[in-house]
């Protein structure tokens, strides 16, 4: 199996490096953090360098990108830590609007995501969902013209910022039902939305949005109705490879940043690296990185391929993933002491980001559970 990169996305991945080299030191993510948010100014320069555009076909005015793609330029994003909605916009609401939209609907959205104009998120968590993004009690209740929406969505990655929102709502079947799940793409000002954003634990923003009575039409339905959850699904397996590319990315700073740290840092007259127990840590943390990005090469191949064992590979990377994040992180940490802690050394803001990723789209046991069914 090939696993070189080709010519055109290792020149996108040393464009992003250049760009997380030049803007996203510590210093300069902390301030764009207590601003609350992202900066527009790093947005618009993604669209111009067509970044944003990557991942669409060149019918939709894209560049004809792949999940393999997103992943060279996930991975990248996760070495600076970057804030901007590209996972939110780009890769799960317009990842979900690609797939199931008509030809009229992507041409009204996807331009204006890909030029940075406009964004996108996606709404299917709820309260009671858990893990399952199938477990929907959102409801929409038949109208003249299309359905009522009543329900809450909760950690809806960059809600407060987005033009419209990618919904799941029920509208038959049961609870816990795959069938009977309607997406519909809904503008943000519609009379009934309520948006309250509030910062998570890893520096990014976060929404819970509260529809109450708020009016859909036929024109606004992605698909068919009672049918969105394979593109719901599609979406949110892309969105799992997304993470898993930018966890590998933000390991591979933890583990170098702790082996640069045990040569610098001297305990009894030698440098902490001299002892044993400390080598030995240190390979443990590589062999969890390495096992990561093989599994995560793995995955996005088979899924970029269609391959018929393409979901559960995506179960065995979330679950990897999750795992390998705790040790790489809870170790960096510790061989830190209380450094690793604070808010002026880099090595904790990365641990909170994994710890984030690990619980995102379904944490580890969820995803053992599933490859094991």
């Amino acid at each position: 199996m090939n696993f070189e990169l080709t010519e055109e996305q290792q020149l996108i991945a040393d464009s992003i490096e250049r760009f997380v080299a030049d803007n996203y030191d510590l210093e300069s993510r902390t301030a764009i953090v207590a601003k609350g948010g992202f900066s527009e100014d790093y947005w618009k320069q993604m669209a111009e360098l067509g970044w944003l555009g990557m991942p669409f076909s060149e019918e939709d005015g894209g560049f004809g990108g792949n999940q393999i793609d997103t992943m060279v330029m996930m991975e990248q994003f996760g070495k600076g830590l970057v804030l901007e909605p590209f996972l939110a916009s780009v890769v799960l609401g317009a990842g979900a609007l690609k797939r199931a939209g008509s030809a009229e609907q992507k041409a009204a959205w996807l331009p204006s995501v890909i030029d940075g104009t406009k964004q996108l998120a996606l709404a299917y968590m709820e309260a009671e969902s858990g893990d399952e993004p199938h477990n929907v009690t959102v409801s929409g209740t038949p109208t003249g013209d299309g359905f009522k929406i009543n329900g809450i969505k909760c950690m809806v990655l960059h809600g407060g910022s987005a033009d419209a929102f990618v919904v799941s709502f029920r509208t038959s079947g049961g609870t816990v039902d795959e069938s009977g799940i309607t997406l519909a793409l809904i503008p943000a000002d519609r009379d009934g939305i309520t948006v309250h954003g509030y910062p998570t634990v890893d520096g990014l923003q976060s929404s819970e949005i509260k529809f109450d009575g708020v009016e859909v039409s036929q024109d606004d339905i992605l698909g068919e109705v009672g049918e969105g959850f394979a593109a719901l699904n599609a979406a949110i397996n892309d969105g799992i490879l997304a993470i898993a590319a930018e966890a590998v990315g933000a390991m591979e700073v933890l583990y170098k940043d702790t082996v640069a740290y045990t040569q610098e840092r001297e305990q009894f007259d030698h440098p902490m690296s001299d002892f044993q127990v400390l080598q030995h840590r240190m390979v443990d943390m590589f062999v969890e990185y390495e096992q990561s990005k093989s599994m995560l090469f793995r995955a996005t191949m088979e899924v970029a391929s269609g391959g018929e064992d393409a979901q559960r590979n995506v179960h065995a990377l979330k679950h990897l993933i999750g795992k390998a994040a705790f040790f790489v992180g809870e170790n960096a940490v510790q061989t830190h002491g209380g450094m690793g802690v604070t808010e002026e050394l880099r090595v904790g803001h990365y641990f909170k980001r994994l710890i984030v990723i690990e619980a995102q789209f379904g944490n580890t046991d969820y995803h053992l559970e599933r490859f094991a069914a």
